[in-house]
């Protein structure tokens, strides 16, 4: 195959600011590139980017344009993940990108985005924010929100409780549990503020059963959060994750069941924390410059549909980079 240019953008997931949120790399291949290259390839440049995904973009063209009865079809695109390390079979923040990749791009001109994944058949869609976040739609603002299946929390046998003294920096468990699908943990603290106070040792971490570590503790009163949240996942080359979408498919339900709510406000600590809210007509912003060890941060906005299996996670992206991969 003679060289040819392959569009990619790096776009940052859940922040409207760029260098926040949680990078990700997304790279559109037609289909002459895509028949030609292989998984091999495609680890190879998300090794090379070397951020926490990079995502790959096929379009299925048999779904666009209209069905048997003229009614339009959704674009549809095979989509897929890897770390620097290895492919996943679920990732949220790299998928927001994607379909954020798509909508501003130009390459769909609708507000509904279908992809094939490894964890089946997932919506990206296109809403707009409330008027408290933006007058109108000429700022060029909007969520993206995505539909992702429920990952079940599962009991902990009790060789599988972790023991990292020094990354809790004092601070007790108060719950551990974990994920059905990746075995990562699910490490409850007492609060936000303990979660955003630990000093990760990656060596601890490394160390642990399953997949990654989740550290999750319930937000201050009046902050604007239900929850804060941190992720770290060593074994996949990730050694925190800035803002990991595809952890709230599990925390969303958790949380829903101890808070009593199925709406959920979430915050992935960054380096300094913004809080925001309300008191009586007046907006009051309260800066808690804290000392973590990510830079980044990110707000996701949840929705868990407890019948349906479902969970609606929102958030916003920006695009920081594009250039061309030469193949």
């Amino acid at each position: 195959m003679a060289k040819r240019a392959v569009k990619y953008s790096v776009i940052d997931a859940f922040t409207d600011t760029p260098f926040k949120g949680n990078p990700a790399a997304v790279c559109q291949l037609d289909d002459e590139v895509a028949g030609a290259v292989d998984e091999e390839w495609m680890q190879t440049v998300a090794k090379e980017f070397n951020i926490s995904q990079t995502a790959f973009l096929t379009r299925v063209a048999t779904t666009f344009g209209s069905d048997s009865n003229g009614v339009p079809t959704n674009p549809r695109f095979d989509l897929r993940w890897f770390t620097p390390v290895s492919e996943v079979e679920l990732c949220g923040h790299a998928t927001l990108a994607a379909a954020h990749y798509l909508l501003t791009s130009g390459v769909v001109k609708c507000d509904v985005i279908e992809f094939v994944t490894k964890s089946g058949l997932l919506t990206a869609k296109k809403v707009q924010l409330p008027s408290k976040f933006s007058n109108n739609e000429a700022d060029g603002r909007f969520y993206i929100e995505l539909d992702f299946p429920m990952v079940p929390v599962v009991e902990c046998d009790s060789t599988e409780i972790p023991s990292i003294p020094e990354t809790l920096n004092g601070a007790a468990m108060v719950n551990v549990q974990k994920t059905a699908t990746a075995n990562d943990l699910i490490v409850e603290l007492a609060s936000g503020n303990e979660v955003a106070g630990i000093h990760p040792k990656f060596d601890e971490l490394q160390n642990c059963a399953g997949g990654g570590v989740i550290i999750t503790g319930a937000a201050p009163s009046q902050s604007g959060f239900d929850f804060f949240t941190r992720f770290f996942c060593p074994k996949l080359g990730i050694p925190e994750d800035p803002v990991c979408g595809s952890a709230h498919c599990a925390l969303a339900p958790y949380w829903s069941k101890k808070l009593g709510k199925h709406n959920l406000i979430a915050y992935m600590v960054g380096w300094s924390l913004f809080f925001f809210f309300f008191w009586s007509v007046y907006c009051v912003v309260i800066t808690c410059m804290l000392e973590q060890a990510s830079p980044r941060g990110g707000i996701l906005d949840l929705q868990w549909e407890e019948e349906a299996g479902r969970v609606k996670i929102r958030g916003e992206a920006v695009t920081v980079m594009v250039g061309t991969l030469v193949v």
